[in-house]
């Protein structure tokens, strides 16, 4: 007996595998510092910890709607309404068990066998594996010299088999928030194709030095209509073991998901919609000390980097900075630096061709700033015992 093709054929998501990998190395007695997970290293916010303990000691801790408790759908909804400056209502909020259960729950929903998705690069490494997963082909786009997206080459990569784009914005694996005028040409090609846009938007509140990231849903009522949001409490609120998140869109296609995920995981878990609500209804203010504290990293990360020689895309959001180092990369690339940065240096990385761009690097600040600045010796050194070892 064997999995079949479709299971089969799925890679093992590398920034999981890293930093599990990096864990056994520490657990061994390495003195590792590890800056692969995507995870803010806060505690959830005392209102949301309080939430959840309320929630477990009022018993209601049973199943709900598929869909979410409507009066979650209904925070999700003015959360939206006041933060993408657009009218959203609970029959547009499907909640899921995370942000990627949405995303997941959305391809599969959306895709008809042999689809082209295009997808802006670098991107999340789990877009490309859930894209094949659904039936679809991937159809990666290369970007400007700045990570940000190739206007020009995104609308040379549509066929008469594109049904979608999707974004991230900011990004994952980059930091870059896209420009208002990128997101609205987007949606421009998108109009003019016929396209469906699916906007991750699961970093949007962690923003710093501008303007929020703009969404597709905030152009106009057409946009709208092709755009389904995905979002969740993981990154905004450190709530990553909670498991909560939500979709936004046409109410035919949310509610398509919710049957669909009434059938292969049920309601989403009450405890974690009952903490995720509290949060939505009144923002911690543990939240902005975050934001002001990744801000202060990400200053710090990209100075050092510089420092070292590195050219880096400026992060205006998210808690990663996705710097070159193709000088010093030999035969296997990226992964190769990586494996010899673990087993040389200490310090483990995430190599940029999980995101599409082999010539990268993906560094996450989601630590403190004596631990970055262990990590930068650490690749400071290693660097330069690359440069030695070319003679």
């Amino acid at each position: 007996m064997k999995p079949n093709q479709r299971v089969s054929s799925i890679a093992f998501s590398a920034t999981l595998a890293l930093d599990a990998r990096a864990k056994e190395l520490a657990a061994e007695g390495r003195d590792i510092v590890n800056l692969t997970a995507g995870e803010p290293d806060f505690d959830a916010p005392t209102s949301v910890r309080d939430a959840a303990k309320a929630s477990v000691d009022s018993g209601r801790v049973r199943y709900t709607p598929a869909s979410g408790r409507p009066s979650l759908r209904d925070a999700v909804a003015a959360h939206l309404t006041e933060t993408r400056n657009a009218p959203f209502t609970r029959d547009q909020i499907t909640v899921c068990h995370s942000c990627k259960h949405a995303i997941s729950g959305a391809l599969s929903t959306l895709i008809e066998p042999g689809d082209e998705i295009l997808v802006p690069l670098p991107a999340w490494v789990s877009y490309f594996e859930l894209i094949k997963y659904a039936g679809g082909v991937p159809v990666c786009v290369e970007p400007a010299a700045d990570c940000a997206p190739d206007l020009a080459a995104l609308a040379a990569a549509v066929t008469p088999k594109t049904r979608g784009i999707m974004i991230n914005s900011p990004s994952n694996p980059s930091g870059v928030v896209y420009s208002e005028a990128d997101v609205r040409a987007i949606v421009k090609l998108a109009e003019e194709h016929d396209l469906w846009i699916l906007s991750d938007e699961i970093y949007r509140r962690l923003v710093f030095n501008g303007a929020p990231a703009f969404s597709p849903a905030s152009v106009s009522e057409s946009a709208r209509a092709r755009t389904i949001i995905v979002d969740g409490a993981s990154k905004a609120y450190a709530m990553t073991g909670y498991r909560i998140g939500f979709l936004a869109g046409p109410p035919e296609i949310v509610s398509s998901v919710a049957r669909l995920h009434s059938q292969m995981t049920g309601s989403p878990c009450a405890v974690s919609q009952d903490a995720y609500e509290s949060a939505l209804r009144e923002e911690p203010a543990e939240v902005e000390t975050m934001v002001a504290e990744f801000a202060k990293r990400a200053d710090h990360v990209v100075k050092g980097l510089r420092a070292l020689g590195l050219e880096v895309p400026a992060p205006r959001g998210a808690f990663y900075v996705f710097p070159s180092v193709a000088p010093y990369l030999d035969e296997r690339g990226s992964a190769g630096f990586c494996e010899d940065l673990l087993n040389e240096k200490d310090l483990a990385l995430v190599p940029g061709v999980a995101f599409g761009l082999d010539g990268h690097v993906r560094l996450s600040y989601a630590t403190s700033l004596d631990k970055i600045d262990i990590a930068l010796g650490r690749l400071g050194s290693f660097l330069e015992s690359r440069v030695a070892a070319r003679g």
